[in-house]
């Protein structure tokens, strides 16, 4: 019995070589996990010092659409509504003829994109009033409204700029800074609530390639962001 007792102690026994082994590993897993966790915190703080970054070199614009000069074609003198030969969303070439009034043939002055046509046919129109309205997409910017005191001084003609539009969620649209409006918006006047100090607002222009994106349209919502 005692020889049987001796024999299961010393199968309890440890091997100090077995124990230090095991040591070795927890060891090199402990530190292997903290390797992990400093490399997850610096990781994070280089990409929230990245992100504050860029933040900075970036001017929002929040309130923006998408806009093109608008041809009126109208009658030189007034007269009836008895014709109009183009629909909205017609592409048509220059001399075009669009409609008649009275026994005036109105023709489109450019090629362009129709946007608007009477459907008033038998009604007098006076001279001067557009019955037929075109643009030209190829003349289509995306037209930011910035306040004075959110980033204008740091934008130029020049400066890469990216926009989306609420038509289209989650893509995104390059472009670049074609004009910013000498003067402000004199419809826009907002007043600072510290000191109600009078705030104007800026036209900021987008150009981009209208062939690029032809699922843009003329009066979409957008929104901007101008890097500096």
């Amino acid at each position: 019995m005692a020889g049987e007792e001796g024999t299961e102690k010393g199968a309890r026994s440890v091997n100090p070589a077995e124990e230090a082994t095991r040591e070795a590993k927890n060891l090199e897993r402990r530190v292997l996990m903290i390797g992990i966790g400093i490399v997850l915190v610096l990781g994070g703080g280089i990409a929230a010092l990245a992100y504050i970054s860029s933040a900075n070199q970036k001017v929002y614009i929040d309130k923006a659409d998408i806009e093109a000069p608008e041809v009126d074609l109208s009658p030189a003198t007034p007269g009836t509504l008895t014709n109009v030969f183009v629909e909205e969303g017609s592409v048509i070439p220059q001399n075009t003829i669009v409609a008649q009034v009275g026994t005036q043939l109105i023709k489109s002055t450019a090629g362009g994109l129709v946007i608007s046509a009477s459907k008033d046919i038998g009604k007098d129109v006076a001279a001067g009033t557009p019955v037929v309205k075109t643009i030209d997409p190829g003349e289509m910017r995306v037209v930011g409204q910035l306040d004075e005191n959110k980033g204008l001084k740091d934008i130029k003609t020049g400066d890469r700029a990216a926009f989306t539009v609420d038509a289209f969620p989650g893509k995104r649209y390059d472009g670049v800074v074609s004009e910013v409006s000498p003067t402000s918006r004199s419809s826009d006047v907002v007043f600072s609530i510290s000191d109600k100090r009078e705030t104007k607002t800026f036209n900021v222009k987008v150009y981009f390639d209208e062939s690029k994106y032809p699922e843009l349209r003329n009066g979409m919502s957008a929104r901007i962001w101008v890097f500096k």
